[in-house]
């Protein structure tokens, strides 16, 4: 995070009283624009500090296969490669190999002959030295859309849950870069899709929320990778879909935002001790909101930005378990994608807003969080 001009001159002044305030400026700036307008995209963080954006879905067209690469030095998007298939909702995870395994998603287009809609059980690598996609073994099980990806301490990767077009998948797998293949794991003890799933500091994964075609749960599980096991934990104190669950220093979790059957945008949020195994609440978000962003800044703070077409950002302090609003983005943005860049500044490319002639408006526009 920069400090700005103002904070040198509070500085300068509070020397008179012995101590010296650091105020930090936040805002949000326009950046590169992307060759491509695309939402349900994925934004990965590259070993060489780039971002590869891959896939989403503009109008008429649901599941691109086009790619590009955000350099931050220069500001600028360039293409890649494109993916062997194209495909939206999918998952992105960068592999200790520096590789990125692109999984599942879905892929349909319209036209006034009819429509093809595909779930998908592929998977493909995208290589940054070569700036290629290359298949890798499919998934055992299709996965459409609200799976969760997860990389483990040893290098494997977690999939579980989420849509196949036909319900909630109840299965869990595992990809091992070793093999290049997907092998089947413990199953959940709750199918779910739209939940959360977020790496401890002891390696298990906590999956939390999430719901199916009836239902929202408050109901969480952990998995145990030696094991391969999943084994209920606390619940939450609320039912959430499409939320956020962000790791903390402390290695507690942070849940916030969501909604549900009863909400249609939660403010509220609370933290999962992984010593109890029990959740508790903390401070409230100032605007409710689900399918935001959230992202662990280098100081410990978390932002919370976009989602429900909301301009609108905050800050979550874990000292004092508050959140405080920052910088407003200069447009509503959903169904986009955050990264922390290693600078400290935060990349939110493309997604969409509600300024379009028809209602949306898909944008190839990228922003900083600065």
């Amino acid at each position: 995070m920069r400090t700005s001009r103002v904070s040198e001159l509070v500085c300068l002044t509070a020397l008179f009283s012995g101590f010296c305030l650091i105020a930090q400026a936040q805002t949000w700036t326009y950046t590169g624009s992307m060759a491509s307008r695309r939402a349900d995209h994925t934004a990965t963080l590259l070993s060489s500090g780039e971002v590869m954006v891959a896939g989403g879905q503009y109008k008429g067209s649901y599941g691109l296969s086009t790619a590009e690469l955000y350099n931050p030095s220069t500001g600028t998007f360039s293409s890649t490669g494109s993916l062997k298939t194209g495909r939206q909702l999918h998952t992105a995870t960068l592999l200790n190999n520096g590789e990125v395994l692109i999984a599942g998603g879905e892929f349909s287009q319209y036209s006034p002959m009819g429509s093809t809609y595909v779930c998908l059980s592929s998977a493909e690598l995208y290589n940054p030295s070569t700036g290629t996609f290359a298949l890798t073994g499919s998934m055992q099980t299709a996965r459409c859309t609200n799976f969760t990806a997860t990389l483990l301490e040893d290098g494997r990767v977690l999939i579980v849950g989420g849509y196949n077009g036909n319900g909630i998948v109840s299965s869990a797998e595992l990809y091992d870069p070793t093999t290049g293949a997907f092998s089947s794991t413990g199953s959940p003890q709750v199918a779910r899709s739209a939940h959360t799933a977020t790496l401890l500091q002891n390696g298990e994964v906590l999956i939390a929320g999430g719901g199916n075609a009836t239902t929202d749960f408050t109901s969480a599980e952990l998995y145990n990778p030696s094991t391969g096991k999943f084994a209920l934990t606390g619940s939450m104190k609320t039912a959430r879909v499409s939320f956020t669950g962000t790791l903390l220093p402390s290695g507690n979790v942070l849940v916030a935002g969501g909604e549900n059957t009863q909400t249609l945008r939660i403010a509220t949020a609370e933290l999962y001790n992984p010593s109890t195994g029990k959740w508790t609440s903390t401070g409230s978000l100032h605007t409710g909101r689900f399918s935001q962003t959230a992202t662990l800044l280098h100081d410990g703070q978390i932002l919370i930005a976009a989602g429900n077409l909301s301009p609108t950002a905050e800050l979550y302090d874990p000292a004092s378990g508050t959140f405080t609003v920052t910088a407003s983005l200069p447009t509503s943005v959903q169904n986009s994608a955050a990264v922390l860049l290693s600078d400290g500044a935060v990349l939110l490319p493309g997604g969409y807003n509600n300024a379009g002639q028809e209602g949306l408006a898909w944008l190839n526009t990228a922003l900083l969080y600065h």
